[in-house]
C-alpha cells in the first residue's frame, strides 16, 4: 500500500456485483499515477463484498470499507474521510475510467493553482454497452462557472459526478458532501467548492458512463429536480451571506420512498429517453427501446409517435 498515494478514487457501490470487475479493473489499469481505491461496500446483498475482498488480497492499492445500508452520500462522506491522496477523483459503480482518465487529469489540476475541480468528457451507455451519446460539455465556460458560483438560472448544473477529480484541501474547506443530501449531493458540494476556485475540463472521452433502469438517477429524477430548486435558494442565500440551514432541514425530508406504481412509468420514460437518444444517432436499437416504454406504459403517446415513423421510415427506405 503507498504511504502518500496522490490520488484517492473513492466509490460507493451497492449490489454491483453484475459489473464491479469491469470498474475495479478500469481504474486500478490506470498508469502513470499513484493512487489508492476506496470502495464502501454499503450493505451490499449481492457477491458484491466477495469481489471486492478479491481484489483487495490480489491488490493491496484497493481498501474495502464496509457498512450497514446508508446510501450513497454516506458512503462517500465516509470514503472521502478514509482519503490520504491530494485529490479525490470520483468513480461511480458500473462505469469506466478508460486508459490515462487520471493522469491527464492529474496534469491539468496540478499545473493550475486556482483550479480545485477537474472533469472530462464521457459517454453515456445504455443497458446493453450500446453507446447513446458523447457529452462534451463547456463546463470551463464563465457562463458555466459564474452559473454555478451564483446559481442565476433554473437550470444550475454540475459536471458529471463519476467524471471528476477535486483538491482534497479545497473539498475539505468547503464542508464536504452534506448528509441532507441523500439526493444530488454532488451539486449541492459543486456550488460550494466552486467558491474555493475555479474548475477545468479534459476535452477527451475518458470516461463512460452506463445508465441502467434502477439507477439512482433514472429513478429519483423527480427528487433530484427538487433538490436542484433547494441547492439554488441555498445558493443565493450563501451569497448573499446569510446561513442555507432552514434549507438543509427541507432537503433532508427527501428521501427514498417504498414501490410505488409510479416505477413502471419510470421505466417506460427510461426507455424513451435512451431511444430518443439512439433514434438522433440513426441507431437501429432505438426501436426496441420504444418498444420497451409502450411494453412498461402502454398510453405512452410520445414512444408509439416515434415508433411509428420509424417503422414507416424503415418501411419505406429499408436497409
Amino acid at each position: 500500500m503507498i504511504d502518500k498515494p496522490e490520488v484517492s478514487v473513492v466509490m460507493g457501490v451497492y449490489n454491483g456485483g453484475d459489473s464491479l470487475s469491469r470498474t475495479l479493473e478500469s481504474v486500478l489499469s490506470q498508469q502513470g499515477v499513484d493512487l489508492e481505491f476506496i470502495v464502501v461496500n454499503d450493505g451490499s446483498t449481492d457477491n458484491t463484498l466477495s469481489i471486492l475482498n478479491d481484489y483487495s488480497e490480489k491488490d493491496n492499492r484497493l481498501r474495502v470499507l464496509d457498512q450497514e445500508n446508508s446510501g450513497l452520500t454516506r458512503s462517500l462522506i465516509r470514503g472521502c474521510a478514509e482519503a490520504r491522496g491530494e485529490f479525490i477523483a470520483r468513480q461511480d459503480a458500473g462505469d469506466i475510467s478508460l486508459p490515462g482518465r487520471l493522469r491527464k487529469q492529474l496534469d491539468l489540476i496540478q499545473k493550475s493553482p486556482d483550479v480545485v475541480l477537474v472533469s472530462c468528457w464521457y459517454q453515456l451507455l445504455g443497458p446493453k454497452g450500446e453507446i447513446i451519446s458523447e457529452v462534451k460539455p463547456d463546463l470551463d465556460s464563465d457562463i458555466f462557472i459564474n452559473n454555478l458560483k451564483n446559481a442565476d438560472t433554473d437550470s444550475l448544473q454540475g459536471p458529471y459526478h463519476g467524471t471528476v477529480m477535486f483538491y482534497r484541501p479545497a473539498y475539505e474547506k468547503a464542508g464536504g458532501y452534506r448528509e441532507s443530501f441523500y439526493y444530488a449531493q454532488d451539486l449541492d458540494l459543486w456550488t460550494r467548492l466552486i467558491q474555493e476556485g475555479t474548475l477545468m475540463n479534459v476535452k477527451e472521452i475518458l470516461y463512460q458512463a452506463r445508465i441502467s433502469y434502477d439507477s439512482i438517477t433514472a429513478i429519483n429524477i423527480d427528487k433530484q429536480h427538487q433538490l436542484r430548486r433547494l441547492i439554488i435558494q441555498a445558493t443565493r442565500l450563501r451569497k448573499q451571506g446569510e446561513s442555507d440551514k432552514d434549507i438543509l432541514q427541507y432537503a433532508e425530508k427527501i428521501q427514498p420512498a417504498a414501490f410505488s406504481n409510479n416505477e413502471e412509468k419510470i421505466r417506460a420514460n427510461i426507455a424513451y429517453f435512451i431511444g430518443s437518444c439512439l433514434a438522433n444517432n440513426n441507431n437501429p436499437l432505438a426501436i426496441t427501446y420504444f418498444r420497451e416504454a409502450i411494453k412498461s406504459d402502454f398510453l405512452h403517446l410520445k414512444a408509439w409517435i416515434k415508433l411509428l415513423k420509424l417503422t414507416l421510415v424503415n418501411y419505406i427506405n429499408p436497409s
